[in-house]
């Protein structure tokens, strides 16, 4: 996917400046109620229209102040999934799934039913009427049938923000097998720091109508200042690990990368896949010298590439490993006691780990 945003968007006295070129598959925009989240993403529907403004999607300019070109949103071919699942309560599963195809000419339609019925555990439910769904299930209608439209693009605003702890826990896995599975890009709007490092291959930060960054995922997961205030516990990094294999006689399953091995619970893909990893700051200790006779499974070293503050009584020490970083949030004195400076040998000492897939919940470490 090429999506290329440069909009400027004034509502009332709120201004909206962004612009940006992402790749996908999955670009997530992110930020604080308020930053401008939504209405940049009704700005790529065509639902709102700038003075000035260029979407572009695939090479195909949908909005283009300059040239007054606006196709409309019904033209558009993008998919919209809002926070709140907006079913027709009069129809059944079934027919709401139906209805996202019936605008669809049959020579664009490229969605299986069969395949998104499957991929969202929608079969047992086509006969029910919305009324008689949770909220983890009316929202995967809700995707079912703005895939069954055979979207060039899927929006996602807050698709988990009504959902309670547990919903949202039961969704996780679908939008995870939907990033990975169906071969459509994505557009996922959140102000949840674990959502998007579960599922965005790149970011875009809005703060008040700014954009303050851009940049692959694994990149702005280490920026603690760019996360709400209350979000800033989240922070942390993301790994791409290749799956060594489960040991059934520990339960474990091994991960490796170029920063060295990781151990998990339970299998969590066949031997050779691969598997995204989550380390907040937060669940990271640090030694000046290796730990032993710890119960701790996870230990990698590096060196300190650097320290920054976090607050009046608290830094971010990131460790190089290999090429990777393991970020560690940890108070002054421990800094100082330790002696850390850029350069010096540490150990990380991770305490959970969150795995994107099957094993999708924190892990002790």
């Amino acid at each position: 996917m090429s999506l290329a945003v440069d909009v400027r968007l004034e509502l009332g006295d709120f201004l909206l400046t962004a612009a940006f070129d992402s790749a996908g598959p999955v670009t997530a925009v992110f930020g604080a109620s308020g930053s401008g989240k939504s209405s940049l993403v009704n700005v790529i529907a065509g639902l709102l229209s700038p003075r000035d403004g260029k979407v572009t999607l695939n090479a195909v300019p949908l909005l283009d102040t300059s040239r007054r070109i606006n196709v409309p949103p019904h033209r558009r071919r993008i998919g919209y999934v809002f926070q709140d699942a907006r079913l027709f309560p009069h129809l059944s599963v079934n027919a709401n799934l139906s209805y996202g195809a019936w605008f669809t000419p049959h020579k664009e339609r490229y969605a299986s039913r069969g395949q998104i019925l499957e991929l969202l555990g929608l079969h047992h439910l086509l006969d029910r009427r919305p009324h008689d769904l949770s909220g983890g299930e009316k929202q995967r209608v809700a995707i079912g049938r703005a895939l069954l439209a055979s979207p060039r693009l899927l929006l996602m605003d807050e698709p988990l923000a009504s959902l309670d702890a547990p919903r949202k826990a039961e969704i996780m896995p679908y939008l995870e097998r939907l990033r990975d599975e169906i071969r459509i890009p994505i557009v996922y709007v959140s102000h949840s720091v674990d959502e998007v490092m579960r599922l965005a291959s790149t970011i875009a930060v809005l703060d008040r109508g700014r954009l303050t960054a851009f940049g692959p995922a694994g990149v702005i997961a280490q920026r603690l200042d760019l996360a709400p205030p209350e979000e800033r516990d989240e922070a942390g990094v993301i790994l791409e690990m290749q799956v060594t294999g489960f040991d059934p006689s520990t339960g474990l399953t091994e991960l490796t990368c170029s920063a060295g091995r990781l151990f998990v619970p339970g299998p969590v893909s066949p031997a050779g896949g691969n598997a995204r990893i989550r380390i907040r700051a937060r669940d990271v200790m640090l030694a000046t010298e290796e730990p032993r006779n710890i119960s701790a499974l996870n230990i990698v070293s590096g060196r300190v590439r650097d320290i920054r503050p976090a607050g009046a009584h608290a830094v971010i020490v990131t460790l190089d490993c290999a090429g990777n970083a393991i970020i560690a949030r940890i108070t002054r004195h421990s800094a100082t006691q330790l002696g850390l400076v850029p350069g010096r040998l540490a150990y990380g000492i991770i305490k959970a780990v969150s795995v994107s897939g099957p094993a999708s919940h924190p892990t002790e470490g």
